[in-house]
């Protein structure tokens, strides 16, 4: 019944019989005039806050927000590009990982925070640490979000994680400089660096995350995942992370921190970030890309006052820069809450769309399934490679754990994203087939 009030409110504010600004009736009163229970009315409304449908006005009650009814800002037209990464054609079910599930978007708030930040003028020269107004809404939404308190002038807005990371190579890596990756690991992390002429040292990770026991003492860098490992979805535990930032101390290296999705974790809840236990020593990178959808090109970098502002010279001299509309429409987000209800809904999308697949998966051995928006099915190398050959065939896009390695080290086993799949019933059935396809093809 809660669905079906959503649906049909909804619908009315959508087609304007409900108009932007008009108040509605408090939740008890709409029950009885229902005659359903005040729960249902309860769950609808807290549905349709959360989608940016309604608003509250504190001691007044509950509104439409305004402009729900207006007509929806086009979208802008998108210049293809060449990439390795192939599209899924509508056909097919994409359980890729990387990739953000993006149907939750088409919102009220999230047009109106694009509309508004539409009439941006434009500026002639930017602050090379982004808006002023964005990072102090950042700063508040990193403490809230992940336990961490950062100053703003130790906060830089970029492009995203992988930015972030190439612009701290940029300013602190010379030629030649040895520079520790998880192994397996993100391929794009490693392209970067090795991009900035850093010398790449895999360090071998396990079912906890990096394995700091042996890392070298001539690394100047360490590139790590530690909410959430990627690929095989560990959680770095706090001795460890104890460890690594004393070998860091003791080495004076610093610590590249990757949080690509540490707000979504579904059993307990997720361990501070790493930074908070030595913001002098660790490089703090986050981004929208996996909160909302990469196409909106924002991310931060937090770290000390002094390295950050840096970094900002340095990329004032490499002409980097991240767009003004985006940073401002992500501003807007933050500061009328709309990205915190936003993140909330997700955090049950996923965990329903995780259930989908464990359910789907049952009986073979998973990996990393705790947390972030993938999780790992271990198979034998050879066997991985039909499945995956067999799935595209069947119309299903999946990957092997290959392009995770940087060294001699291998694991093998298929990364299952469950972001990108359209909706649960394809989620469903693309889960299906593979687990088919391991049972009677990888064995």
């Amino acid at each position: 019944m809660s669905a079906q009030l959503v649906g049909q409110l909804r619908a009315a504010m959508g087609e304007g019989r409900l108009a932007a600004g008009e108040r509605l009736p408090a939740s008890r009163a709409l029950a009885g005039l229902l005659g359903v229970s005040r729960t249902v009315v309860t769950e609808a409304y807290e549905q349709l806050y959360a989608e940016g449908w309604l608003e509250g006005r504190h001691g007044s009650g509950t509104y439409v927000t305004d402009g729900v009814a207006t007509p929806p800002v086009p979208k802008p037209q998108r210049v293809k590009t060449q990439t390795v990464r192939r599209t899924a054609a509508p056909h097919e079910i994409d359980l890729r990982p990387g990739l953000a599930w993006i149907g939750a978007l088409d919102t009220p708030a999230w047009r109106r925070a694009w509309r508004l930040a539409s009439g941006m003028p434009p500026q002639q020269r930017q602050d090379p640490h982004g808006l002023p107004e964005l990072r102090v809404a950042l700063a508040d939404y990193i403490r809230r979000s992940r336990g961490v308190g950062c100053p703003v002038d130790g906060l830089l807005v970029t492009r995203g994680a992988t930015n972030g990371l190439d612009l701290l190579a940029a300013t602190v890596l010379r030629p030649g400089d040895r520079v520790g990756v998880e192994e397996p690991g993100y391929r794009r992390a490693r392209a970067v660096l090795a991009g900035r002429g850093a010398e790449l040292v895999p360090c071998p990770v396990d079912e906890h995350g990096l394995v700091v026991e042996g890392l070298p003492d001539d690394l100047r860098l360490v590139y790590t995942t530690p909410s959430h490992q990627f690929p095989m979805g560990g959680v770095l535990p706090v001795p460890r992370r104890q460890a690594l930032l004393a070998w860091a101390r003791r080495n004076g290296a610093l610590v590249a921190e990757d949080d690509y999705d540490g707000e979504f974790r579904y059993d307990v809840a997720p361990l501070p970030a790493l930074y908070g236990l030595d913001p002098d020593v660790v490089v703090y990178l986050g981004t929208t890309a996996k909160i909302l959808t990469a196409d909106m090109g924002v991310g931060w970098l937090v770290g000390r006052p002094d390295l950050v502002g840096r970094i900002a010279l340095r990329r004032e001299e490499l002409n980097d820069r991240t767009a003004v509309v985006p940073q401002d429409a992500l501003r807007l987000l933050l500061e009328r809450g709309d990205l915190d209800r936003h993140v909330r809904r997700m955090r049950g999308e996923y965990a329903r769309r995780r259930d989908v697949v464990v359910r789907a998966l049952d009986g073979l051995p998973l990996r990393g399934d705790t947390a972030g928006l993938h999780l790992v099915v271990d198979v034998p190398a050879p066997g991985a490679r039909r499945v995956v050959g067999e799935a595209a065939g069947r119309g299903v896009l999946v990957e092997t754990l290959d392009h995770c390695h940087a060294g001699a080290r291998r694991a093998s086993g298929l990364v299952i994203g469950y972001g990108s799949a359209a909706n649960l019933a394809e989620l469903r059935k693309g889960c299906e087939i593979v687990h088919e396809l391991v049972e009677t093809r990888a064995g």
